[in-house]
């Protein structure tokens, strides 16, 4: 392949070397050498860009995704996807080659669902796919979506219709004489048979498996086997094969970064020695195998794949509105939707005034007394005793060195600190330049046990008038502790922490206060060791006033926390975004 690669250059044959960087690509992905794939489908995209060739675009973003896919990084391959099926449907009168690629997008987008254990929207999407694929004759595209299909039915619970799937699939796997196919059927077939506890017949597929993924090369697959082997196995009472067979299918998942196959062989070789009684062996790997998985099916990833899944949605149903407009049904549609409306509304209306008036008083009288207590408690919380002790040491410390200036310096910024906390404390809200002041003082004092360690910087926007926006009194001061003592303690060196204030809506100002800190479970492992442990319930407090200060708003405050990850999900710090609303709701 490469001497076609460089053929095709000498003779600047464009097209001839974009088919060729991205055959070999799909090489190099089938012998398990992901990154290495990645960087050459990405130069078979850079050179379809250069030509605006849309066909080889599509086809290179897709390959870019399936080997995100096979590395279970979940938002890059859904990026990729999402990217190539965004092209193909822009194109009108698209040809074969683009029609097929759609199919490709869909299936992977589905295998995507499959990991995030999202089985109905991936069985819409493999449908989808299907449909494509019935039509093209294409018997590849129906071999692979069938054998997804059997994967959704399976994960749900229904073994019957996963194993008609899977039998489909390698029917047509066989008619295209593909070795690659039949190593994924037979697989799946001997993970059913093994659930449906025919272990003779599961053992002997596998085999079967074994031996045609080791002749291919195929480094996932050999993997899978070995594990799949190990778990037959296991249920057989073969208890010495079986820890050998997985230890092999771990050992190559960890060289090849296979997360699935990682958390399947943890697994089950915490219940192999759950069975022969080594609880503390049994424990490890199960706490590996959950430790990887996390990883795959974290908060951030579901997030995101909301997300897309809600635009894809949306666009769904802007196409379905331009039919109803077309047959002039949107009017009657409305009409009937706003009759039915109309009268439930009554109805609950008057159901909600009778309840609600019963209630508001007593809400009230419980309500004042809540915020007195979150009021003291935020004090307390503030004029925390260690903070107190350990800031007046480090200055005592100067001292004793005779360093007078800094010592005067310091001390005159802890009294002005200590003064802005106490006249806080009796007002509910200042400005959010006076808090912004004190948050200034904060760091400063804190930035002294640190060593004058940490790059501290606050940037707010032109746009933004901080002298007429008012914020609870003191609210930020927990965020900044949680990342100065959560975040940055634990770490070495090049210690940053962002606070930054900016607007995208009218009715909200965001604050948003990042570190570059060890992030959060990192930090919990740490936490976790320490004799003593760091209890913090600054936050609780803080969200308690703010929601009794959103009372006066028409909108209600946001906090979200985000964990920053690179492109190979390790961590780079914390995020905290606060959306603190600014119209008030009193006329």
């Amino acid at each position: 392949m490469n001497t076609l690669i460089k053929a095709t250059k000498t003779v600047n044959y464009i097209e001839g070397e974009n088919y060729g960087l991205n055959a070999l690509g799909a090489i190099y992905r089938n012998i398990s050498h992901y990154k290495r794939s990645i960087e050459i489908h990405k130069e078979a995209n850079e050179l379809a860009n250069s030509t605006n060739n849309l066909e080889f675009k599509i086809i290179s973003l897709n390959n870019i995704g399936v080997a995100y896919r096979r590395m279970d990084l979940v938002k890059p391959a859904l990026d990729f996807h999402t990217k190539a099926l965004d092209i193909a449907r822009s194109i009108e009168n698209p040809s074969k080659t683009i029609f097929y690629n759609i199919a490709v997008s869909q299936n992977s987008i589905g295998n995507i669902y499959l990991i995030l254990e999202q089985y109905e929207l991936a069985l819409k999407q493999f449908e989808k796919s299907l449909a494509i694929e019935k039509e093209a004759c294409n018997r590849l595209g129906l071999a692979i979506n069938y054998q997804n299909i059997g994967y959704a039915y399976e994960a749900q619970g229904d073994l019957e219709n996963a194993l008609l799937s899977y039998k489909l699939s390698l029917d047509f796997n066989k008619q295209i004489n593909s070795n690659l196919g039949r190593v994924i059927c037979y697989n799946s077939i001997g993970e059913v048979y093994i659930k449906q506890q025919k272990f003779v017949d599961a053992k002997r597929i596998i085999q079967k498996a074994l031996e045609m993924a080791l002749k291919i090369n195929d480094q996932f697959y050999i993997a899978s086997s070995y594990i799949n082997l190990g778990w037959v196995q296991k249920e057989m009472e073969s208890l010495t094969a079986s820890e050998e067979n997985l230890k092999k299918g771990l050992e190559i998942a960890k060289q090849y970064n296979l997360n699935l196959s990682i958390v399947e062989a943890d697994k089950h070789l915490s219940g192999l020695y759950s069975k022969t009684k080594d609880y503390q062996l049994a424990l490890k790997h199960y706490i590996e195998s959950v430790k990887v998985e996390k990883t795959i099916n974290n908060n951030r990833n579901l997030r995101y794949v909301n997300d897309v899944i809600i635009q894809y949605e949306n666009e769904a149903k802007n196409e379905e509105i331009k039919e109803l407009a077309s047959e002039n049904q949107i009017v009657k549609s409305k009409l009937e939707r706003n009759k039915k409306a109309f009268w439930y509304s009554i109805l609950v209306f008057g159901v909600l005034v009778g309840v609600l008036v019963a209630l508001y008083r007593n809400r009230q009288l419980s309500q004042e007394k809540q915020i007195l207590t979150i009021e003291q408690d935020m004090l307390r919380s503030q004029m925390n005793p260690h903070f107190i002790f350990n800031s007046l040491n480090s200055i005592k410390l100067y001292i004793i060195n005779n360093e007078k200036e800094n010592a005067v310096y310091y001390l005159n910024k802890f009294s002005k600190l200590i003064r802005k906390i106490l006249v806080a404390s009796s007002e509910k809200e200042n400005s959010l330049e006076d808090e912004l002041d004190t948050m200034k003082l904060y760091m400063n004092i804190e930035n002294i046990r640190f060593s004058d360690e940490i790059d501290f910087q606050i940037d707010v926007d032109d746009t933004i008038n901080t002298a007429s926006i008012k914020i609870p009194s003191l609210v930020l001061q927990p965020f900044l502790e949680n990342a100065l003592w959560h975040g940055l303690s634990s770490k070495k060196e090049d210690k940053k922490i962002r606070l930054h204030v900016y607007r995208t809506q009218d009715n909200y100002v965001i604050i948003s206060i990042e570190d570059n800190g060890i992030g959060r479970v990192e930090s919990n492992k740490i936490n976790r060791d320490k004799l003593i442990q760091r209890k913090s319930v600054g936050i609780a407090i803080t969200k308690a006033r703010l929601a009794n200060f959103s009372k006066g708003y028409t909108n209600g405050y946001q906090i979200e926390i985000e964990d920053l990850y690179d492109d190979y999900q390790n961590s780079t710090g914390t995020k905290v975004i606060v959306k603190i609303p600014t119209i008030s709701n009193v006329k």
